[in-house]
């Protein structure tokens, strides 16, 4: 589930004054207390940057100019000038150089960065977390590509296509076995579904084929492997591309055809329940049970004023001003779902920013001219963002309206301290929704502790998830095999698993 903040923040790093190739690693300070591990090379007056947590790999540095005392470099995200991030590092004296630290400046903003230069030989940490799954593995992998066929004329002709990349995971042992599909929250998300160094599918992947359960995951559409385009498609295509997902795994000798289901993260919580009510006449089509990994119940427009509030008050805001910005969020949507022009909303957009200023750590301070562009550019960016194609679909989405047609067994599971989709008001909802339209089947799960994420947490908030080093909290990946294995039959428990 993406979440929306006013501050746009883009990671960098360091480089040596020496001129022999050197590797450095470090972290910059984020607001909220987080940190961002990244690691630099450096090779003369060139260099790249490699931020793990961000998926970045050998970012080219530019304006690289280093002395013995100091380092100065820029890092393009490929935005405007004024997006652009600077960097400027002093070595410690008494170091031998062996250390930096300085601040990032980006948008009248500035961060602090600390770095080590790595010895000969030494390799960054990189992202590995303890739960990461290691070889050898007890169970095969197979590497698999799924057509989603968009269109067919009368002519046979297919057109309007992607081609998803994935992983198949078969457990070991005498099959058919139940199997899953996972679906990923929103944002462009590879198979593991790779955010912040942690890779939750590849854990519950793990996890699940350990334990009986045969496991497809896949590349988003335009992501990875997989072709096509992200920027462009909405929650439909999203749909569509769990729904071919499905119908793939049902094509596998190894998996029982009946007992095939879908297990959606967050924006997939709302996917799964799409493509089952696609499916309600032709029910052995769709999926045979639900998994919803905080998965929303509320209509898109009240989750996000919500979700802005509860993080904006987790992050030290006060109630009275966390409130005040809910509301202009609300305004903001409402703005997007009465499909204003541009120019009207970088008019009322901009207004509401710049009342905004005095309370806005990037903002609060600046004058004049000065606020003026730095407004100009939150407005745009803004723009860019709530008007995509994705967006427009989301905003005006009711998951209530696809609970309402399901029928087939359903686990709705939230961690108690979720503030991107809040359990209280969530489960409340999917459980009325399934109980008034006649289901029956469904296990409602609040586990306390447990973020968006499904991480063992302090607030909740998103500005812990890359701090955090379990990437799923095991009570949770209980709950879900055990209740896969229960309401689907029995399965024999893989040997080891």
């Amino acid at each position: 589930m993406r979440w929306f903040s006013l501050v746009v923040l883009l990671v960098v790093a360091t480089l040596s004054a020496r001129a022999e190739p050197q590797q450095w690693e470090g972290a910059v300070e984020l607001p909220g207390g987080a940190k961002l591990g990244f690691s630099v090379k450096l090779d003369g007056d060139k260099g790249t940057i490699s931020i793990p947590d961000q998926g970045v790999k050998d970012l080219p540095l530019s304006d690289v100019s280093t002395s013995d005392k100091e380092i100065r470099f820029t890092l393009i995200p490929g935005g405007t000038k004024d997006e652009r991030a600077h960097a400027k590092w002093a070595l410690t004296p008494d170091a031998n150089g062996k250390t930096a630290s300085g601040v990032l400046r980006q948008m009248g903003g500035e961060f602090k960065t600390t770095v080590r230069r790595l010895a000969d030989g030494e390799k960054p940490k990189g992202n590995q977390k303890p739960q990461d799954p290691k070889e050898p593995f007890p169970y095969q992998s197979i590497e698999v590509t799924i057509d989603v066929v968009k269109h067919v004329d009368a002519g046979g002709k297919v057109t309007g296509g992607v081609s998803l990349a994935g992983t198949l995971s078969i457990p070991t042992g005498k099959g058919p076995h139940p199997a899953v599909v996972l679906v990923s929250g929103s944002g462009p998300q590879n198979r593991d579904e790779e955010l912040l160094g942690h890779r939750p599918f590849a854990v519950l992947a793990d996890h699940l084929t350990r334990h009986g359960i045969a496991v497809l995951r896949y590349d988003d559409r335009g992501v990875g492997k997989s072709t096509g385009s992200f920027a462009s498609a909405t929650t439909e295509d999203f749909a569509d591309d769990a729904a071919a997902a499905l119908a793939f795994l049902r094509t596998s000798a190894q998996v029982d055809v009946a007992r095939c289901g879908i297990i959606g993260h967050s924006e997939g919580g709302l996917i799964g329940p799409m493509v089952a009510a696609r499916f309600a006449s032709t029910p052995e089509k769709g999926p045979n049970f639900l998994v919803l990994l905080a998965g929303p119940g509320m209509d898109s427009t009240s989750l996000l004023v919500l979700q802005s509030k509860l993080i904006a008050v987790a992050a030290g805001v006060s109630e009275q001003d966390a409130d005040r910005n809910a509301k202009a969020a609300g305004e903001v949507f409402a703005m997007i779902r009465a499909n204003v022009s541009k120019d009207e909303f970088k008019a009322k957009a901009s207004e509401m920013i710049t009342a905004e200023a005095a309370i806005d750590p990037e903002l609060r301070g600046k004058a004049g001219d000065e606020l003026k562009k730095l407004v100009d550019v939150r407005v745009e960016q803004q723009w860019a963002q709530l008007s995509s194609p994705w967006f427009r679909w989301f905003l005006a989405a009711d998951p209530a309206g696809y609970l309402a047609k399901i029928k087939v067994p359903v686990l709705a599971i939230n961690g108690g301290k979720d503030l991107q989709v809040p359990p209280k008001e969530n489960l409340a909802i999917i459980e009325r929704t399934l109980k008034d339209n006649g289901n029956t089947q469904f296990t409602i799960v609040e586990l306390p502790g447990l973020n968006h994420l499904f991480q063992t947490c302090t607030t909740g908030s998103p500005s812990e998830y890359a701090s955090i080093q379990e990437t799923f909290a095991p009570a949770a990946l209980g709950v879900i095999s055990d209740w896969i294995r229960g309401k689907n039959g029995p399965v024999p428990a893989v040997p080891g698993g």
